[in-house]
């Protein structure tokens, strides 16, 4: 892991909310338009990375992350100001990590050249599946070779490169998706995100499912085994998971999402961005409106100067820590206090093999990991 980070660090979330499409399992705050102000956009971002620096003093920023939406939709031109706004308003950490994610529709090797010289230095390539009928399934615009193509334009570009996909998909079997899995390991990545397909309400597949119509989804059985085929391939290719979906070499861990996990400081900057912001010691939660349009509105006209976010408890710190933190690999550490009011949950936990304690630190265990919502549910219980 990154010595050069705080506890938990502090990073900036950069919200592009506009994509080519929507596609049915996503439940991000995404649009689809015909065309963007590309202008209006990086001078309302530019005057909100402004307010947020105004709030945080003299902090080292660890980590940027340009999200959405299809932030590879973005001009060079975009990007540009804003890490140009970025360097002039905080201390930047030796190792900086600036990641954007990218669709593989969108990549282009000049356009990623410019974004690599604007002082981005990693990207993540929504790849999802290797397989063209799934791709369609899942609402992709790219075939499994442009797909890969694409991370190769990456690898020559950016000096880190991950790829995202997604298995538990309909009607697929353990064979496809090791075969699967083997191919994505053949160009040797440094970072792999790997989900399971989740079918969330208010998304299309979501809708389908209610209605009967969304078919071939696997049992909990098949699950597992498509889980611990993950497991074991990626282990052996030297890519140790580190975080329930998420596998890498040694030292190519994602840093911002570290950020996230080890209940560090982010800003939030963009239509339905999320934030965690210290300030004058009190740990606040900032949600931006998700509305692109209004939003905007909100910047320009100033409605946001005086936002700081609401206060959290004791107690939501307590969980978020919970929630976030045990989804790393190496665990957590909790307070004494704390760990002896759960005494009784974490001791059953224990028995089952799903939870591992050393003096203050918990640990979820190989076999916990699959049932971690089971887990974490079961500690935050009263």
């Amino acid at each position: 892991m990154p010595d050069a980070l705080e506890f938990g660090g502090f990073g900036l979330y950069i919200h592009w909310p506009f994509c080519q499409a929507k596609c049915p399992y996503c439940d991000f705050n995404s649009h689809v338009v015909a065309s963007v102000d590309q202008t209006r956009w990086a001078a309302a971002f530019e005057k909100e990375i402004d307010r947020i620096a105004d709030m945080t003093g003299d902090r080292v920023l660890n980590s940027v992350f340009f999200g959405g939406g299809t932030p590879s939709m973005m001009d060079v031109s975009t990007v540009d100001r804003i890490l140009t706004r970025i360097q002039k308003r905080w201390r930047l950490a030796n190792d900086l990590e600036v990641t954007l994610e990218a669709n593989p529709t969108s990549i282009e090797a000049q356009r990623f050249a410019g974004y690599y010289a604007a002082g981005v230095n990693r990207v993540s390539v929504g790849v999802q599946a290797l397989n063209d009928a799934d791709l369609k399934a899942l609402g992709r615009l790219h075939s499994a070779d442009e797909a890969m193509a694409a991370v190769e334009i990456a690898r020559t570009t950016f000096d880190r490169v991950s790829f995202d996909l997604i298995y538990a998909r309909q009607d697929q079997s353990v064979g496809q998706w090791q075969a699967e899995l083997t191919r994505a390991l053949e160009f040797e990545p440094d970072h792999l995100s790997l989900y399971q397909l989740t079918v969330e309400d208010g998304t299309a597949f979501g809708d389908r499912f209610k209605r009967g119509l969304l078919r071939g989804l696997p049992n909990e059985d098949l699950g597992a085994d498509l889980w611990d085929v993950t497991q074991d391939a990626c282990e052996k290719a030297g890519l140790p998971a580190y975080e329930v979906s998420n596998h890498a070499k040694i030292g190519q861990e994602s840093r911002h999402n570290l950020i996230y996990w080890q209940s560090g400081d982010w800003a939030g900057i963009g239509p339905g961005a999320h934030g965690r912001l210290t300030l004058d010691g009190v740990r606040r939660e900032t949600v931006c409106v998700k509305s692109p349009g209004m939003w905007i509105a909100q910047v320009e006209s100033g409605a946001l100067d005086l936002d700081t976010g609401s206060a959290l408890g004791a107690s939501d710190i307590l969980e978020e820590r919970v929630l976030m933190g045990l989804r790393m690999v190496e665990g957590i550490e909790m307070s004494a206090d704390w760990m002896t009011d759960k005494f009784n949950k974490i001791n059953e936990l224990v028995v089952i093999g799903h939870l591992e304690r050393t003096t203050n630190r918990l640990t979820v265990t190989a076999q916990g990991r699959p049932v971690l919502n089971a887990v974490i549910s079961h500690l935050l219980t009263n």
